[in-house]
């Protein structure tokens, strides 16, 4: 606990992926807004720096962004570039003097990299996800919120003082990425599709989607599909099913920011874009399998989430769609849809 007038320089780790980052923005956003003085800096893996700071220089959430290339540090642990590189992070981050470094994700990597900050104080959750990285942690905050969101809250709150309560996170906006997005968007009325995820189990099928695609635009809306990296075949599949009425936009990471805030509702599974979808306040519909929706799932915004009584959570990294996954219909979703929109 601070005093409420104390400046402090603080580290936030949090690397990725991009749904998990989403998840720490609100606690962040909040801690950002009860103390603006106070110098925030977030380590992040290189791919997901757009979330924090666009090409245009918005950067309205942190005042330092460090790109920690910790996957690819992990491929080539003993090698003479990857030593210079760690000690290069570890130089810019002890250049920065953080008074406290705070550990949202709650795994021995992210540990690690707030360790090479060399802060006075290290905070993480009590209970984290691996449990291991616990005692790399000189401070540990019990955490009794279901959603990872109000759990990152929690540990935020620990530090800042007073009570902090969620708000919408602080997103860049890119300037040349919002005139893309308005010149994209036909209609006011837009679906945006984001079929992949981040492993086969997670995947409702291509064709449902495309299926599903048809749908929506009998009914009268936009649709898009949202292809992520590696995954343009399966938004391929979804359009072809589609008979061509879904739309594959070119979408970077910052298209995709300003495309969301411009869409009616967004479909997907437990995967990034939905994530982004809640941080922007927008409705969604999540089809879910083998994760847990209330601890990863929707948040805070309308939603629908649709899952098979019989599905466990099971992280196993499989390459085929879940079996309670492939129960849920076309109709049931676009049903789902309909009631939000």
């Amino acid at each position: 606990m601070v005093s409420v007038n104390e400046q402090l320089r603080v580290l936030i780790v949090r690397l990725g992926a991009m749904g998990d980052i989403l998840h720490a923005m609100p606690a962040v956003t909040s801690l950002r807004k009860s103390h603006p003085h106070w110098f925030l800096g977030w380590a992040v893996e290189p791919r997901w720096q757009a979330l924090f700071r666009s090409t245009s220089g918005d950067m309205p959430l942190v005042d330092r962004v460090h790109q920690v290339k910790a996957k690819e540090w992990a491929r080539s642990l003993l090698s003479p570039a990857t030593f210079q590189e760690i000690g290069d992070m570890r130089r810019e981050l002890r250049a920065e003097r953080y008074d406290l470094c705070v550990d949202l994700q709650g795994a021995v990597r992210s540990a690690l990299v707030g360790r090479l900050a060399g802060a006075p104080r290290m905070l993480g959750e009590d209970e984290p996800r691996e449990r291991p990285a616990r005692w790399l942690f000189a401070e540990r905050v019990p955490t009794q919120g279901l959603h990872v969101i109000e759990q990152a809250l929690e540990v935020c709150t620990a530090i800042a003082g007073e009570k902090l309560t969620l708000i919408e996170p602080l997103l860049p906006r890119d300037r040349e990425s919002e005139a893309w997005a308005d010149d994209l968007l036909s209609s006011r009325k837009a679906v945006l599709l984001s079929p992949g995820a981040g492993w086969g189990a997670k995947r409702w099928p291509a064709e449902r989607y495309g299926a599903l695609a048809g749908c929506l635009h009998a009914a009268g809306y936009q649709v898009l599909v949202n292809a992520g990296p590696g995954e343009k075949e399966i938004a391929q599949q979804v359009s072809e099913a589609s008979g061509g009425l879904a739309q594959m936009p070119d979408f970077t990471l910052e298209r995709l920011i300003a495309t969301t805030r411009r869409i009616t509702l967004l479909i997907a599974g437990d995967t990034g874009p939905l994530h982004l979808a809640c941080a922007l306040g927008k409705p969604v519909v999540g089809i879910y399998g083998p994760t847990e929706p209330k601890r990863n799932g929707p948040f805070g915004v309308p939603f629908r989430v649709l899952r098979h009584p019989e599905s466990k959570r099971d992280h196993s990294r499989r390459a085929e769609s879940e079996a309670g996954l492939l129960t849920i219909t076309k109709d049931e979703v676009f049903a789902a849809a309909m009631e939000l929109l």
